[in-house]
């Protein structure tokens, strides 16, 4: 249960990380009306934060787990 768990988030932090990358290319930086509705809107920080910050976070997870992994396989 606890591996099935742990592909099941992985998979899910790793759809975030893309997503976040993909709403970088999305919205026009430039023209406000392309992100004013959004979630965290009407800012371009607020946007930014809400569709961009899971992905972050949920890499900066990954990132940490991989490397525990890696420094307990040494020891």
């Amino acid at each position: 249960m606890k591996k099935a768990l742990i592909v099941v988030g992985t998979v899910f932090g790793l759809y975030l990380a893309v997503r976040a990358i993909v709403e970088l290319f999305v919205i026009d930086f430039d023209d406000p009306t392309t992100y004013s509705k959004d979630w965290g809107g009407p800012s371009l920080a607020g946007v930014l934060l809400v569709h961009c910050g899971p992905g972050v976070l949920s890499a900066v997870l990954i990132g940490w787990a991989l490397a525990r992994r890696r420094a307990a396989a040494r020891s």
